[in-house]
């Protein structure tokens, strides 16, 4: 069985429901714009700190934002 984090789907509709773009969501968190494009992209996923920081500033619980599906 494999799980697929799905991640950059998951953020990128926190991101639409609360208003909130690349430039903004990476200034929030003191990262490149870059980064973020490639969270949403799925080139990359962030780190434990980018997480907390992005459950902090989303107001979002970890277990949304890391939801696990199966695929």
């Amino acid at each position: 069985m494999f799980m697929k984090i799905n991640f950059g789907r998951i953020l990128k509709e926190i991101m639409i429901a609360q208003g909130v773009n690349q430039l903004q969501l990476a200034q929030m968190l003191g990262v490149r714009q870059s980064q973020v494009s490639n969270w949403l992209n799925g080139k990359s996923l962030p780190g434990y700190f980018s997480i907390r920081m992005l459950c902090t500033k989303l107001k979002v619980s970890s277990d949304y934002l890391l939801e696990l599906k199966e695929e």
